[in-house]
């Protein structure tokens, strides 16, 4: 479902997967922020960017669970680009109806709160994967291909950022190491 979003007013995205290394939209300013109740995973099953229908990949998504949080990167849209921004998000973002539009709290690391705009998995949705054990996770991303490129490149880039950015997590590191271990072999 598509939120009502006044385009007219300053917006915020939060980016937790590849909007942190390609948001794709141009920025005014950015800041680490945190998301309560949400983790990040690999539980949404891809069938356009980074996998195919025959053969799907893996790419994250925003899963809510009580007590957890999630760590990214708040945008704020350069002011006069919020409409044709938020166009080009549900473009990329909606290319199926497993991700839905929420508007989110966000706690910046300086202290702010701000409402962002956030892509979450719509657990009922048939691209909705969570649970899945790690190794057939790592065993996944080593091998897809989707419209967007491989999956390894997907898994890489955000943890390389995380990692940049000080935002550990221990899932998607591990992730990392497994799949280049993986790679290396093939």
């Amino acid at each position: 479902m598509l939120q009502e979003i006044d385009t007219t007013q300053p917006l915020w995205v939060f980016g937790y997967g590849s909007l942190i290394w390609h948001p794709g939209f141009p920025v005014e300013e950015q800041a680490v922020a945190r998301l309560s109740g949400y983790h990040r995973a690999f539980c949404m099953s891809s069938i356009h960017h980074r996998g195919t229908e025959e053969d799907p990949g893996l790419v994250l998504a925003l899963d809510q669970f009580e007590g957890a949080h999630c760590d990214g990167l708040a945008f704020r849209v350069m002011p006069g680009e919020e409409a044709r921004t938020l166009d080009a998000l549900r473009e990329r973002e909606l290319i199926s109806s497993a991700y839905v539009e929420e508007l989110v709290s966000l706690r910046l690391h300086d202290g702010r709160n701000v409402t962002a705009l956030a892509y979450v998995i719509e657990r009922g949705h048939v691209q909705y994967c969570g649970g899945m054990p790690l190794e057939e996770q790592a065993q996944i991303i080593a091998r897809a291909v989707g419209g967007r490129g491989p999956n390894t490149e997907y898994l890489f880039n955000t943890a390389d950022h995380l990692t940049e950015l000080g935002l550990a997590d221990e899932d998607l590191d591990w992730l990392a190491a497994r799949v280049r271990a993986l790679t290396a072999k093939a």
